[in-house]
């Protein structure tokens, strides 16, 4: 019998801006792997959705760093 998978109580967005409270400003990809844990379904491009609404929203800010790689950081 598949294990049954259940919604999560806490949105995406709350966690992400969570975690960037707790550990500060962080790369894109250590920070969609820590996301990712709590979300193993959550894919790279609705990843990038969810800072692109964040960051309309004033909530964070990106930053490039290197080519392929930004920084995010919390604005509040």
């Amino acid at each position: 019998m598949p294990a049954v998978k259940t919604w999560k109580t806490r949105p995406a967005h709350f966690v992400l801006l969570e975690i960037l409270g707790k550990k500060g400003d962080m790369a894109d990809d250590d920070l969609f792997e820590a996301l990712h844990e709590e979300y193993e379904d959550l894919g790279f491009r609705d990843f990038n959705e969810l800072l692109l609404r964040l960051e309309v929203a004033g909530k964070i800010r990106s930053s490039s760093m290197a080519r392929g790689k930004r920084r995010i950081e919390l604005i509040q």
